[in-house]
């Protein structure tokens, strides 16, 4: 491992070590405050997850903490695929007409294009694409049904994070198929 991604290690423990054992602990037991269902037809902790109904401020960090993880987590892998299904095969033949591709905007005095492939319109990417299209304007309706009818339930979050992912994947998508692949030089002075 590098020094630099030890230290950023132990900086994260350092951080996290003390917020989460005072987490673990708690806040002193408090009387439930009960919702009257027979004046309301709002139920904001009825949901398929039992949720606890106060938290205290460090457990909150953790539940911070651990989403922001998760959050990387799904960046490197949304990057991981988008570069290896972007990445050209190694026996594939660049169009780099000796570093002239006829895209006069990316080449200038001090910059040129060295490999250029363009995309690839598999039909796996039109697949994907029009899959997550169809979820997006599902979990969207799903959102809008629950916001129109006032539950206000775990699901609400649910149904905006589903529409929200596929977007994003959706984007990912695009990018990984129905973009063109293309390497840059560029001359930088450092003076």
């Amino acid at each position: 491992m590098r020094r630099n991604t030890i230290l950023i290690g132990l900086l994260i423990t350092a951080v996290l070590l003390p917020m989460w054992y005072v987490a673990l602990h708690g806040e002193p037991p408090s009387e439930e405050i009960a919702i009257d269902e027979s004046v309301s037809d709002i139920r904001p902790l009825d949901g398929p997850v039992e949720t606890p109904n106060k938290l205290s401020p460090s457990q909150v960090g953790v539940v911070v903490w651990v989403a922001l993880f998760g959050l990387v987590g799904v960046l490197t892998a949304a990057h991981q695929f988008m570069n290896r299904a972007v990445r050209p095969p190694d026996e594939a033949e660049p169009v780099t007409d000796g570093g002239m591709v006829s895209l006069p905007w990316l080449n200038t005095e001090h910059r040129w294009v060295v490999e250029y492939h363009d995309a690839s319109d598999a039909i796996e990417g039109l697949v994907a694409m029009s899959g997550l299209t169809v979820l997006s304007i599902v979990f969207a309706a799903l959102f809008t049904g629950e916001y129109l009818t006032l539950a206000r339930t775990q699901y609400f979050g649910l149904y905006a994070t589903g529409m929200f992912l596929s977007l994003a994947l959706s984007t990912v998508t695009y990018y990984a198929w129905f973009m063109p692949h293309v390497e840059v030089a560029e001359l930088r002075g450092h003076e």
